[in-house]
């Protein structure tokens, strides 16, 4: 199942110019692996906070891209930060490792058909 609704991401980005379209498109993929590391080290130390603003910056950006399930996931990464509660965050993180993983590869086709 796709992940970017790729529709809605032509409309919200239809007034754009190309070139600022790839630009955003491999910001993110560049930044992803270290936005990934973050947010399993806040994980990893227990730091609520970073949780939450990890999850929430990722949050904003995937947004963007109408990639619904994956935003979801990063709320849900979020809102455990934000509560202190971290119980079965592991199954939440690997879930969203997983649909961000499959957005980006959509976002490296959309990238292409860009170009």
């Amino acid at each position: 199942m796709a992940q970017i609704d790729k529709t809605q991401f032509n409309d919200n980005f239809q007034y754009f110019d190309k070139e600022i379209v790839l630009e955003i498109i491999d910001i993110f993929i560049n930044e992803y692996p270290d936005r990934i590391t973050a947010i399993s080290e806040s994980i990893n130390k227990k730091d609520y906070d970073a949780i939450k603003f990890n999850s929430h910056s990722i949050k904003g950006v995937i947004a963007n891209f109408i990639a619904p399930e994956v935003e979801q996931k990063a709320r849900e990464l979020e809102i455990m930060g934000s509560n202190q509660n971290i119980d079965g965050i592991d199954e939440i993180f690997a879930a969203f490792k997983a649909l961000s993983a499959e957005m980006v590869e959509e976002l490296r086709e959309l990238r292409n058909d860009f170009m």
